[in-house]
């Protein structure tokens, strides 16, 4: 009898605690663009960290590399009041998110983990609305690499380019050996991104900063904005013809198989690489853009917090940040997503060697004052303003009787949208 009561109590407390655990449990909606194999693989990660609390995952996945389908659909949602938990925003539009004040305070979570002590400032002060975190960090992108195959090379007698007057001396070769010089896909984000590093290579940090962060009219209107865009046309003459409307990672695709040489484009390419089962230093070389080693510009991801009222699906909102900033989910992320760690003071040891020289130069450029915002990739102006000097980017890209001048002008006038 005793027994059976103790048994009894047992399964009432099992039950109790199951219960407790179901009531704690919560539902977590989220949203992102990461749909391509290595991108798919390091959301997959966070996914697993969540359901392993006892969180469900609704997967919002909204393809496209660039994220604007994806806010797109975000502002539509938040409107008819039904947020995600959390949502895949960086650079000044986690601000302009914050001013609608529909963005949680996760500063709870921020002082638990000790962020401001593990991200650099120049991360943290982002993530922050009026000294608030809204928002958690997920990663350092270097936007200015460009990725190539060494057997492409071989095979056109080619080297590897330093500046942008041996990069089209290699583009030459490589076209006259029956190879693609220049993978790219035609799609205005990726216009853009190729635009940003030819600025960065032609004209260096101080005149990138001040004519796409600080929107100087003069040096968008300078002799070395005019050499800038005739250098980007340039690298048009090297792209296929079917270059039009590509994913970046198709783009990718094709250095991988060595149908083209060489790509312009952040290090989430390295991440097709690896998931290809490609080694880098081997079967792909990884070197910043031409003309652009001693400078970075940075994406850095990130999720901003809905404000939500289930305080279950509040709960698993706060594990889903501190999971994120957590040395087992920030090394796991990623290494599959071609990235490096946010997280200060993170062994590298499993990283390879273009993810070591990639965080070996964020650390000295930001001592520098080389380190610079993505324009291409929402770190840097606000996002109307992003907007117009993209669509113009690719309208010169695009124009066979545009004159640079004649883009000059446009980019001036767009970088006044508000």
């Amino acid at each position: 009898m005793q027994r059976a009561v103790s048994t009894c109590l047992g399964l009432i407390a099992a039950a109790a605690a199951l219960t407790c655990a179901t009531a704690r449990a919560g539902e977590l909606e989220v949203l992102h663009w990461w749909t391509s194999g290595g991108e798919a693989k390091a959301a997959a990660s966070l996914k697993a960290a969540m359901q392993a609390k006892g969180h469900t995952w609704k997967d919002f996945a909204v393809a496209g590399g660039g994220g604007d389908a994806a806010m797109t659909v975000l502002k539509s949602r938040v409107v008819s009041g039904n947020a995600p938990a959390a949502a895949q925003i960086k650079g000044p539009s986690l601000q302009e998110w914050a001013k609608e004040g529909v963005l949680a305070n996760i500063d709870g979570v921020a002082k638990a983990e000790k962020w401001d002590e593990l991200l650099p400032k120049v991360v943290s002060d982002v993530m922050k609305y009026k000294g608030n975190y809204i928002a958690v960090p997920v990663n350092v992108h270097r936007v200015n690499w460009l990725w190539a195959n060494p057997a492409a090379f071989q095979k056109a007698g080619a080297k590897l380019p330093t500046n942008w007057d041996e990069f089209f001396v290699a583009a030459e070769a490589l076209k006259k050996a029956g190879v693609i010089p220049v993978a790219h896909g035609g799609q205005n984000w990726q216009d853009f991104t190729t635009f940003e590093s030819v600025a960065l290579g032609v004209g260096g940090a101080e005149f990138y900063k001040k004519a796409l962060v600080q929107l100087d009219p003069a040096s968008l209107s300078s002799p070395t904005m005019e050499k800038v865009l005739t250098t980007f046309k340039r690298v048009k003459d090297y792209t296929d013809k079917n270059a039009n409307g590509r994913d970046w990672n198709l783009a990718t695709a094709m250095v991988i198989k060595g149908e083209a040489g060489m790509q312009l484009m952040g290090d989430w390419a390295k991440g097709e690489f690896i998931a290809a089962g490609k080694v880098p230093g081997k079967d792909f070389a990884c070197i910043a853009a031409p003309g652009t080693a001693k400078a970075f510009t940075f994406n850095i991801d990130s999720f901003a917090m809905f404000k939500l009222k289930n305080a279950a699906n509040v709960k698993a909102q706060n594990d889903l940040a501190a999971a994120i900033m957590g040395s087992e989910f920030q090394e796991v992320f990623n290494l599959n997503k071609g990235s490096i760690p946010v997280r200060l003071n993170m062994k590298l040891d499993k990283f390879d060697d273009c993810a070591k020289l990639s965080n070996k130069d964020f650390v000295d450029d930001a001592k520098s004052g080389t380190l610079v915002p993505s324009i291409a990739h929402g770190m840097a102006v606000p996002s109307a303003a992003e907007g117009a000097i993209k669509d113009v980017v690719s309208q010169f890209w695009n124009a066979d009787k545009m004159s640079a001048k004649d883009a000059m002008a446009k980019l001036a006038t767009a970088a006044k949208t508000k």
